[in-house]
C-alpha cells in the first residue's frame, strides 16, 4: 500500500460515520458493485422467496435453539 493510500485511509477513518458511509458507497460504485438500492431489492426478493417456500410447505422452519445446538456440535464447543 502506498503512503498516500495510508494517509487517505487515516483521513477517511477520522470522518463522522455518515461521511464514511458516503465514501464507502462511492468506492463500491466505482468497483461496479451493486448499489444499496439494488442490494435492498435483491434481499427483498430473497425474503419473499423464502416466505413463499415456508408458506407452501416446501421447506420447514427450524427452531433457533436447534440451529445453535447444531452449530456448537460442528464447532466442537
Amino acid at each position: 500500500m502506498t503512503a498516500a493510500a495510508k494517509r487517505l485511509a487515516e483521513q477517511v477513518l477520522s470522518l463522522p460515520c455518515e461521511d464514511r458511509i458516503y465514501v464507502v458507497d462511492r468506492l463500491l460504485e466505482s468497483l461496479n458493485a451493486p448499489s444499496r438500492e439494488e442490494i435492498n431489492r435483491l434481499w427483498a426478493e430473497e425474503s419473499e422467496r423464502r416466505i413463499d417456500e415456508l408458506d407452501s410447505g416446501k421447506v420447514a422452519p427450524v427452531p433457533g435453539d436447534q440451529v445453535f445446538t447444531e452449530i456448537r456440535k460442528r464447532l466442537g464447543t
